[in-house]
C-alpha cells in the first residue's frame, strides 16, 4: 500500500487556470481561478483557487506533499522554436510577439511557480513541497480515466495542442494508463475547429460552443470542400491538415487569405451579421468533427478491445459529437471529464502523480468519483446573511419544505429564477449549483433568457435538467448524463411536427418555430443538451425539480449558467445578488434565502457594467 499523500494539481499561464487537491486518490476540491477574479478564462497563477482548495481541506501549503503542474513548459518551448524555424522567415511578427513572454516568464516557470507558492504559503523556497511536471495529454488522460466509473477503458484526448500532441490514445487499466499513439502539432482537430470559430467571427478558446450551437441552423454544404482541401482524413480517423490555409503556426490569426479565398470571403467581423453562409459553414465543420471522432473511436475500440471509452481535452466538450458517438454503439458506455479543457488538467496532474508515480490504489464502484463535479466553495447561512445584508437585499428565509413548492409555483408562472446552492461546479457547465432556471414549457422563455438575462445571441439554445428517473419520457437517451456533455433527440411523443411551409424556412427563421412541448430547450434539429439530475449528487436540485413535477406534471427545468455573457459563473452570494440586480431575473434563491426582485431597493440604472466583461 502506498503512503498517504496530499497532492495539489495546478494549471496556469495559458487559459483557464485552476487548482485541484487530491488526498490519497480522493478528489477533495477543485476550482477555476476565473470564478474568484471575475476575469473569464483567467490565465494567471491560481492563487485564489489554491487558497480555496487548502481551506476546504483544512490544510496549509506546508502540509501538501507535492505540487504538480499540468504540462512541461520546456517541451512546449521546444515545439514553439522548432515551428518558427521550420516556417522561417514567415512568422517573424508572431515570433517577436511571443518571445518576450517566454524569455521573461514561461521559460523559467519552475522558478516562477516556486516564487508564487512561497509567497502564498509564507514559506521559504526550501520549505516548499516537491514540484513535479506532468505532460499535457497525460494530465488530460488521467482526468478522464482515473475518476471514471470503469475498471478498464480506452481513452481519447483531443484538444488544440499540448506540448506536441494534439490527439492521443491510451489504455486505462486499474491504476495504470498506457499511451498507445498520438497525432502531433500542427495537425489538430481542436485547432481546425478553432480556425472555423475564428473565421465565423467568434472568439477562439471561448466561442467554439457557439459554432456548435449555430450548426443546426445550416446545411453541411461545405463538407467536401473541407475534406478535399483542408483535411486529409484516413479511414482510421488519423489526419493531416494542409497548413497553407492556416496561420496559427506563424501568424497572429487562425486562418489566412487562401482560407478566405476557398470559402469566398474574409472572416466575419465579430458581432457582425450572421448569414446562412456562416450557418452552413458551422454545420459543415461540425459534421467533419463528428466524422473524425467516430473514426478515431472505432480505431481505438478495435485496437484495445475495450467496451468503455473516456474522453478529455477541449474537443470532448463538443457534446453533439459525444451524443452521436454514444448512439453509434461503437462503445457500450462513454464517460467524459466534466472539466475536459485545460482547467481539468490540474485535477489530472494530481491524479497522475498519485496513481502513476506513487502507484496509489484506485477503487471503482460503478459510479464516477467527481462528486457530481460539485467541488467548489459553498457558503453557510451566516455568510450568506452577512453578504446580502451588506448589499441591502430584502429576503425571506424559508425551510425547504416551504421553499421548494413555492419556487415550483413561481417557475410555473414563467418567472426566471437565479438558483445558488451547495458547492460551486468545477468545469464550464452550471449543473444546479450556480444556475439560472426557468419553465421549459414556456414558448417565450428562450428569447427572454437570451436577450434580457444573458444578454447574448438569440440563436443560443438552452439546456434541460431532467430527473434521471424520467429521462426516457422526454429524450431518446437511456443512460445518465450528469455533466451536460451529451446531446440527445427529444422523443417523438413530445415533438411538434413542422408544416410544409415551416420546412421551407432557412437559417435563423427556424428559431421561432416551436419544435416540441418543451420549446425552450428543444433546438431546431429536435435535440437538447441534457443534464440528468441525481439525488445522490445533488439532492436539493433533484428535490426542486420533483416539486416542479408535482406542480406541473413536468420533470424538466431550463438550466443555464448563472452569469451574463462574458462573465464567469458566479461564485459568492455577493456575485449572485449583483448579477440578479443587473438583469431582468424575477427571483433569486441563495440556499434558503428567497429574494423577490420587486421588493429589492431601487438602484440607479447604470449599464456601464456591461463593458466590464469582454465579449466571448
Amino acid at each position: 500500500m502506498s503512503p498517504a499523500k496530499t497532492i495539489l494539481g495546478l494549471s496556469a499561464y495559458y487559459h483557464d487556470s485552476a487548482a485541484a487537491l487530491v488526498q490519497n486518490g480522493n478528489i477533495i476540491a477543485a476550482a477555476q481561478e476565473e470564478r474568484f477574479t471575475r476575469k473569464k478564462h483567467d490565465a494567471g497563477f491560481p492563487e485564489n483557487a489554491i487558497r480555496y482548495c487548502l481551506a476546504e481541506s483544512g490544510l496549509q501549503l506546508v502540509d501538501v506533499d507535492e505540487v504538480v503542474f499540468y504540462d512541461k513548459p520546456l517541451v512546449k518551448f521546444e515545439r514553439l522554436l522548432e515551428t518558427y524555424l521550420s516556417y522561417a522567415p514567415n512568422g517573424l511578427r508572431s515570433f517577436i510577439a511571443a518571445m518576450p513572454v517566454w524569455l521573461k516568464e514561461k521559460l523559467y516557470l519552475k522558478n516562477t511557480l516556486k516564487t508564487e507558492l512561497a509567497h502564498l504559503g509564507e514559506l521559504h523556497k526550501t520549505q516548499l513541497p516537491g514540484l513535479l511536471f506532468a505532460e499535457h495529454h497525460q494530465s488530460h488522460a488521467a482526468s478522464a480515466f482515473f475518476p471514471s466509473p470503469f475498471e478498464e477503458a480506452a481513452v481519447l484526448c483531443l484538444d488544440g495542442v499540448g506540448e506536441w500532441a494534439t490527439t492521443t490514445a491510451w489504455l486505462g487499466e486499474g491504476n495504470n494508463l498506457k499511451p498507445l499513439w498520438e497525432i502531433d502539432f500542427p495537425h489538430s482537430l481542436g485547432l481546425l475547429y478553432s480556425a472555423f470559430t475564428y473565421y465565423t467571427g467568434f472568439k477562439v478558446n471561448s466561442g467554439e460552443y457557439k459554432l456548435m450551437g449555430l450548426a443546426p441552423y445550416g446545411e453541411p454544404t461545405y463538407v467536401d470542400l473541407i475534406l478535399d482541401n483542408l483535411l486529409d482524413l484516413k479511414s482510421d480517423g488519423t489526419f493531416r491538415l494542409d497548413m497553407t490555409y492556416f496561420n496559427y503556426c506563424t501568424g497572429l490569426t487562425m486562418t489566412n487569405k487562401k482560407f478566405g479565398a476557398l470559402f469566398g470571403a474574409p472572416p466575419r467581423e465579430p458581432e457582425g451579421e450572421l448569414t446562412q453562409r456562416e450557418m452552413d459553414i458551422a454545420a459543415s465543420i461540425q459534421q467533419v468533427t463528428e466524422d473524425v471522432v467516430l473514426k478515431l473511436a472505432k480505431t481505438v475500440r478495435k485496437e484495445t478491445g475495450c467496451k468503455n471509452l473516456c474522453l478529455a481535452g477541449g474537443v470532448a466538450l463538443n457534446c453533439v459529437a459525444n451524443g452521436e458517438l454514444l448512439r453509434s454503439g461503437v462503445f457500450d458506455d462513454i464517460w467524459v471529464q466534466p472539466a475536459a479543457g485545460d482547467a481539468g488538467g490540474a485535477l489530472g496532474a494530481a491524479l497522475a502523480a498519485w496513481h502513476e508515480r506513487h502507484e496509489g490504489s484506485r477503487t471503482v464502484n460503478g459510479a464516477d468519483s467527481m462528486r457530481g463535479s460539485y467541488l467548489g466553495p459553498r457558503y453557510s447561512a451566516a455568510e450568506i446573511r452577512e453578504q446580502l445584508d451588506k448589499s441591502g437585499a430584502v429576503y425571506e428565509e424559508l425551510e425547504d419544505d416551504t421553499l421548494l413548492p413555492r419556487l415550483a409555483n413561481i417557475l410555473a408562472n414563467e418567472n426566471v429564477v437565479g438558483w445558488f446552492q451547495g458547492r460551486m461546479e468545477f468545469g464550464p457547465r452550471a449543473l444546479g449549483g450556480r444556475s439560472i432556471i426557468g419553465d421549459p414549457r414556456s414558448p417565450k422563455m428562450q428569447s427572454v433568457m437570451n436577450l434580457k438575462i444573458k444578454y447574448r445571441e438569440s440563436f443560443r439554445p438552452f439546456a434541460p435538467s431532467v430527473l434521471h428517473e424520467d429521462v426516457c419520457a422526454y429524450f431518446e437517451h437511456d443512460t445518465s448524463s450528469p455533466y451536460m456533455l451529451m446531446v440527445a433527440p427529444v422523443t417523438k411523443e413530445i415533438r411538434i411536427p413542422m408544416s410544409d411551409e415551416q420546412q421551407q424556412l432557412f437559417g435563423i427563421e427556424k428559431l421561432n418555430v416551436p419544435r416540441s412541448k418543451l420549446p425552450a430547450i428543444t433546438h431546431v434539429d429536435y435535440s437538447a443538451r441534457l443534464q440528468t439530475v441525481h439525488p445522490e449528487t445533488n439532492p436539493r436540485y433533484h428535490g426542486l425539480i420533483s416539486a416542479f413535477k408535482e406542480e406541473t406534471g413536468c420533470s424538466v427545468l431550463i438550466n443555464t449558467s448563472f452569469n451574463v455573457r462574458g462573465e464567469p459563473i458566479v461564485c459568492t452570494p455577493e456575485d449572485a445578488y449583483r448579477c440578479f440586480m443587473r438583469t431582468e431575473m424575477d427571483y433569486l434563491v441563495v440556499e434558503n434565502f428567497l429574494l423577490d426582485k420587486t421588493q429589492q431597493p431601487e438602484i440607479a440604472k447604470d449599464d456601464s457594467w456591461m463593458t466590464e466583461f469582454e465579449l466571448d
